[in-house]
């Protein structure tokens, strides 16, 4: 196994241990004390019904990053839809904000930790490999044929 190939793994378990740490403990939180996590992240109050969904959704990052750890490879498209849907929150909302002069302070450390991200999935993602066309499937034996 060449250096390069031994980076790419430590990128990969490490995106998916900053994913569980980081959605998966927000996704907790919110689900557990969305109270608590308004306070502490200072966002403007917002719906407790799409503060939900978002916290289920960080923490399924958060859970599928667990069996990440175990098949890197395998679970490579959870941080490929992490970096899709980042990167589209970047340029559809944060540019926009800055583009018209109206970002939001609050919005400087979440920009901060989705840069963060993004640039982390950049790096580990084996794109060669995850975006291969997959063989095609041979004929399947029918039951009782050997």
């Amino acid at each position: 196994m060449s250096g390069d190939a031994k980076v790419r793994w430590g990128w990969l378990k490490f995106m998916y241990v900053y994913t569980i740490a980081g959605a998966g403990g927000l996704g907790a939180g919110i689900i557990a004390a969305p109270e608590v996590m308004k306070s502490t992240l200072g966002f403007p109050c917002q719906d407790p019904v799409i503060f939900g969904i978002t916290g289920s959704v960080y923490l399924a990052f958060g859970l599928l990053s667990i069996l990440g750890l175990r098949s890197p490879l395998r679970f490579a498209p959870v941080l490929l839809l992490q970096l899709c849907y980042k990167s589209i929150w970047f340029v559809g909302v944060i540019l926009l904000l800055l583009v018209a002069r109206q970002f939001p302070t609050y919005a400087i450390l979440p920009a901060a930790i989705f840069a963060s991200y993004i640039i982390g999935d950049l790096i580990a993602i084996p794109f060669a490999q995850v975006l291969a066309p997959q063989p095609a499937a041979g004929p399947r034996a029918r039951p009782g044929e050997a």
